[in-house]
């Protein structure tokens, strides 16, 4: 039994799994042999082992960790200490790779490996040494240029800058510039407040901590993190973005940079980088309500805490640092969350200040991970509300309300508890009516995101619309209309799609959507106004009349595409979803009859769709769409890093990618305008659902478009990884399905994409597909493991002991099923001709091989004869006690008669064959006339 598996038996598996090239699960047989190893030299072999497989999976730093245990518990272990050569050369460490070789041939003077590896060592260290001192005179030289206040020519410092920075990416000159006093002279760049010298300098020092913790270390402390953060928020735009660029390359340097480094060097003066990060990020806290520093650079600090702070995945446990800043910042964040502009004492913002302050409280507190958390950050906010909001003037019930507004646009669940705070809700609607616009605008704004959310609807239904049908009727600021009108709508569309369930008078919601279009058109209007028309949109589109209006407007939607390149991020969700509701990508389930019969019954309610969102309609608007150029518009999107493109708004954004390439004359199109390129990053970040979305439009574009067209170059490679997402067992029927198709043609293009494949772990997921109950999948399955069989590795899996592999082709094709039987019999052809050690094996898998080969043979299809002709053709010739088993059957008549078949010239060609090395094999005598 597996529970009774020893350490020795484990590595002997492991043994058995390196010499198949099965790296990974090797790996994991000696890791598992190890936990239950307790003898010191069993476990430095198992070490030595493990850091084999290492090399083999590029994984330098492991290899060398795991070939250093082997070393420490025997010093003449020549294997370990080769291994830990390779391993350091790869790592850059080439003096400590050269001294483990030295070490080896001195253990084994005539090893020719041993002497070559070392000889080639050497001139690479030859090569290193001289690109260093070469690179000497140029460092001194660009600095004298830089810091010398008599040159004057400006094209001379411009190219010493440039040179600079080129040589500051390579590592032969980063190191140079840093043992030069580099630093001190970058920091007096830095110091001339001349912005070209400050760009230089911040962006060399980006290529000297790239990867590279122990220097990035070193810089932080000559330079001091309120110097790089003081930089960060100067008015000067390109700086405060290298600037920030600088600090998000030093967080992951901190964080996980050693390629570069010498470890032993690197540990013995970095143990822990905590504390760095943590004095990083409490400059960029503290910078975020200082009133010198610029709207733009706070911006920057705001982008940056978003990158950084909160987990990367929810399998890391700790969670601490976004802890630590809800405590030390919470208030901090929220101070920019709550600027109203116009007023005394306003922080200096942009128009995405507010929201990149949401888009950082909604990450910070989706990282929580237990109601006391959540409680204290609930606690942390109505306290910062109450401070504004009790017993100050109106300058604070303001700032109270436009945090507010922050919090529902965020974390909405926070921005609930404020809401239902003693006096908000009724501020809030006194204000909607003051003469004043900025009150006006902060109270609207605030109400528009309180509509949002289900709790607060009905009161605000009941109080809100009458107000904002005023407001929207006799407001002579456009600005103020508009968010009304926003206002209205969201209110209006409170039963989605469900056709049944109207707010407004029949013609009304057409009323509002034509008055939105035409605030989007005006060009007069400022970006961030026409944006709230947009907003509208994203809510009255639910009505399908809507949706129809909306798509023959090709001023509006060309209107609607170029806002999302304007520098507004608020825009892109409320895009997005217009786009979902316009596409009918969002989920919608069809009720079952007998349910529905029941709710009649109990006359509950019971949702109707719309005529309009029929699959027809919505097949021309995709259409429609595709030739305005959506397409381009989201592509453009994704390309761009914009911390409005959250998570969510990702998942939008593939699902109408999804409805894009729903048809199959469509698809060209997506792929011709940007498509493929933007749904791979959207496959593999963001939602599960929304990777799972892109993965599956991805896979639908492999299906049926030519996949070296669709995605060429490198970037064919990464589509491998959201494929085989879809073959998780979590997913649907049709998406495996679609997943299994696409990595087929895949499979079918080279052996590299089937080394991709393999290294992905795919074929244990497609094998288990070929068991599946439902025909089409378990056929896609059997077709994408026929082209992975080209694959040596493949080939072997079938001769594994124990498997079943080879039985279930070989039983395959002999199901009623032609497709099927088609797809087993043409992997069976391949793998016997492939490898034909698998020949022999055959007649062993089942009692059943012969009948099956011969069905084969007797089928009226030409194309399942031709393949069963191959594989007997193949096992012929791979041994002569395969093809006595053969001959001594009904199949000799059976090839006698096939060879003759004129009609069938490759077939017979295969059964002449086969007749002819039975001859050799002396198993029959040659047809007379014969040679």
């Amino acid at each position: 039994m597996e529970e009774t598996v020893t350490a020795g038996q484990l590595r002997e598996r492991g043994n058995t799994l390196f010499q198949a090239g099965d790296h990974g699960a090797a790996l994991a047989a000696y890791t598992r042999a190890l936990s239950l190893c307790q003898a010191g030299p069993e476990r430095a072999v198992l070490h030595r082992n493990r850091a084999a497989c290492y090399l083999k999976l590029e994984d330098y730093a492991k290899a060398e960790a795991d070939a250093s245990k082997a070393i420490e518990a025997d010093g003449r272990d020549m294997k370990a200490l080769f291994r830990r050569s390779q391993a350091l050369q790869k790592l850059g460490r080439l003096d400590q790779a050269v001294s483990d070789l030295q070490r080896c041939v001195s253990l084994e003077p005539k090893n020719k490996a041993f002497q070559e590896a070392l000889r080639a060592l050497g001139s690479s260290m030859h090569e290193k040494m001289k690109t260093m001192s070469c690179t000497d005179s140029k460092v001194e030289q660009m600095f004298q240029i830089l810091l010398d206040p008599q040159e004057k020519d400006v094209d001379k410092k411009q190219k010493a800058a440039q040179n600079l920075i080129v040589l500051a990416r390579e590592e032969a000159g980063a190191e140079k510039i840093f043992q030069s006093d580099g630093v001190q002279l970058l920091t007096q760049l830095l110091d001339t407040a001349k912005a070209d010298l400050m760009l230089a300098a911040l962006r060399t020092l980006v290529g000297l901590c790239s990867g590279h913790r122990s220097r990035s270390m070193a810089i932080l402390t000559e330079l001091g993190s309120s110097r790089l953060s003081a930089v960060l928020g100067v008015e000067h735009e390109q700086v405060s973005l290298a600037a920030c660029n600088l600090l998000h390359v030093m967080f992951d340097s901190l964080k996980e940079g050693m390629q570069k480094d010498f470890r032993g060097k690197e540990d013995a003066v970095v143990l822990d980088s905590s504390k760095e990060q943590k004095v990083l990020i409490k400059d960029l806290l503290e910078l975020l309500p200082l009133e010198g520093a610029s709207a733009h650079g706070r911006d920057n600090a705001l982008n940056l805490l978003i990158k950084v702070v909160p987990r990367k995945s929810p399998k890391d446990i700790n969670n601490s640092m976004s802890l630590w800043v809800i405590d030390q910042g919470l208030k901090k964040i929220l101070e920019v969350g709550s600027t109203v502009c116009g007023t005394p004492g306003s922080l200096p913002v942009t128009e995405n200040s507010r929201m990149s302050a949401s888009v950082l409280l909604s990450k910070l507190y989706d990282d929580l991970k237990c109601d006391a958390e959540r409680e204290n950050f609930h606690h942390l906010c109505e306290d910062y509300v109450r401070s504004w909001f009790e017993g100050q003037e109106l300058a604070g019930k303001l700032r109270a309300i436009q945090t507010v507004s922050c919090l529902l646009q965020g974390p909405s669940e926070a921005g609930n508890r404020v809401l239902e705070l003693e006096g908000i809700m009724d501020c809030i609607l006194s204000l909607c009516a003051s003469v004043c616009e900025a009150h006006q605008l902060v109270a609207v704004e605030a109400l528009i995101h309180a509509a949002d959310k289900a709790k607060r609807a009905s009161f605000i239904t009941a109080n809100g619309v009458s107000l904002l049908k005023e407001i929207y009727k006799h407001s002579e600021k456009d600005s103020i209309r508009i968010r009304a009108l926003v206002g209205l709508c969201k209110l209006g569309s409170a039963g989605g799609t469900d056709f049944s369930m109207k707010q407004f008078a029949e013609g009304s919601t057409e009323k509002l959507a034509k008055q939105c279009r035409k605030w989007l058109c005006n060009e007069a209007i400022d970006a961030g106004t026409r944006r709230w028309a947009v907003e509208g949109l994203a809510y009255l589109t639910f009505d399908a009349d809507v949706k129809e209006e909306f798509v023959e407007d090709k001023a509006a939607m060309q209107a609607m595409f170029q806002l999302t390149k304007s520098e507004d991020r608020n825009v892109l969700y409320a895009v997005a979803s217009t786009l979902v509701n316009c596409t009918n990508s969002y989920d919608h389930e069809e009720p079952d009859p007998q349910m529905l019969e029941l709710a009649k019954y109990a006359k509950q309610h019971i949702p109707e769709q719309h005529p309009k969102d029929k699959p027809d309609f919505v097949k021309r608007r995709v259409r429609k769409l595709l030739t305005a150029g959506v397409v381009s518009a989201l592509a453009c999107v994704v390309k761009s890093e914009n911390p409005a493109l959250t998570n969510a708004c990702r998942e939008l954004i593939s699902r109408v990618f999804l409805a894009l390439v729903a048809e199959t004359e469509d698809r060209g199109s997506v792929v011709a305008q940007g498509g493929g390129k933007a749904l791979i990053p959207l496959s593999l970040e963001g939602t599960e659902v929304g990777q799972t979305k892109a993965a599956q439009a991805l896979a639908k574009i492999t299906i049926t478009s030519n996949p070296e067209m669709a995605f060429p170059g490198e970037r064919i490679y990464e589509v491998v990884r959201p494929l085989v997402s879809l073959l998780h067992l979590q997913r649907s029927g049709l998406e495996n399905f679609e997943g299994l198709m696409a990595l087929t043609n895949l499979a079918g293009i080279s052996e590299r994409l089937r080394q991709k494949i393999l290294k992905e772990r795919a074929v244990p997921m497609i094998e288990g597909y070929m068991f599946e109950e439902h025909e089409l999948i378990r056929l896609a399955a059997t077709e994408c493991m026929c082209n992975m069989a080209m694959s040596k590795e493949v080939q072997e899996l079938f001769l594994d002991e124990g498997s079943d592999r080879l039985k279930l082709m070989v039983l395959y094709s002999g199901e009623e099923d032609e497709k099927l039987r088609r797809a087993a019999s043409g992997t069976l052809a391949m793998l016997t001709a492939l490898h034909p050690p698998i020949c022999k094996r055959i007649p062993q898998v089942t009692v059943h091989w012969l009948e099956i080969l011969q069905a084969l043979l007797l089928s009226p299809s030409a194309e399942l004869q031709h393949r069963g002709a191959v594989v007997v053709m193949n096992m012929m010739a791979a041994a002569r006690e395969v093809a006595e088993l053969l001959i001594a059957s009904e199949m000799l008549e059976i090839l006698t008669v096939l060879a003759k078949d004129r009609d069938k010239p490759r077939v017979a060609q295969a059964a002449q064959e086969s007749l002819e090395r039975a001859v050799q094999y002396g198993l029959i005598q040659p047809h007379p006339g014969q040679q």
